[in-house]
């Protein structure tokens, strides 16, 4: 499994950004400041840290200049909110290989690390998110209750897959038609409430042939007036 440090002080920040990264699959290192962030990462040695430069206590881009003398071959992006680009080329610099500038959305943070992963390990693996006894095989197109396989159109797993990725997490009806759609969909919303009843039926329908085997199986909360979540 590979491990992440999440080095950020805000509460809501870093609380979402870890449980988001632990439901991908991902051993998670939550540190608030920049000292204890140094101290773990010499025990933890992980493979991609997600680095807030407004520490409390030390200046970011001294952290992250301690890191990569640290973890020489660790995947370092820097989180600001600094907009000024020498802020940006400064950390770069330090020897950040990516950068995101606040606010963001948990579905590009999740493509970020996923995509710097792949290319800093040469990962070839096929990719999976697991949420409870919900398995989705990106490279396979495949979606499994436990050991049962649903049959899936090509939307329905693509806006399964999107679920997915930020499980438990409020996702709104236009983010969720630009994403699995297309962000120029001018269409009614109303296919994206057609394709999560369906899912719903197929998700329901393999957990009772699953018989609750695979363990607790994932949910569609519908959020009145927003959109919708994948919750256990």
């Amino acid at each position: 499994m590979l491990t992440l440090m999440v080095v950020e002080d805000d509460p809501t920040i870093g609380s979402t950004l870890t449980s988001a990264l632990r439901a991908n699959g991902y051993a998670v290192v939550w540190e608030k400041e920049g000292g204890s962030a140094l101290r773990s990462a010499e025990r933890a040695a992980p493979d991609l840290v997600l680095l807030d430069l407004g520490l409390p206590d030390l200046e970011g881009l001294v952290v992250c200049r301690e890191l990569r003398a640290l973890l020489p071959s660790a995947v370092i992006v820097i989180l600001t909110s600094r907009r000024d680009q020498l802020d940006v080329v400064s950390g770069l610099e330090s020897g950040a290989d990516d950068y995101l500038t606040k606010p963001f959305t948990l579905v590009e943070i999740l493509a970020r690390v996923r995509a710097h992963l792949r290319r800093h390990r040469g990962d070839v693996e096929t990719e999976r998110i697991v949420v409870g006894s919900l398995t989705v095989d990106l490279a396979a197109r495949r979606a499994f209750i436990g050991s049962r396989e649903m049959t899936l159109r090509a939307r329905e797993f693509d806006l399964l897959a999107r679920l997915a990725r930020t499980p438990g997490v409020a996702a709104g009806r236009e983010e969720l038609m630009s994403d699995v759609w297309d962000s120029n969909w001018f269409g009614s919303t109303k296919t994206l409430d057609v394709h999560v009843a369906a899912l719903r039926q197929r998700l329901a329908a393999a957990t009772e042939e699953d018989g609750g085997n695979g363990g607790p199986s994932p949910r569609i909360t519908t959020l009145r007036g927003h959109g919708y979540r994948l919750d256990l």
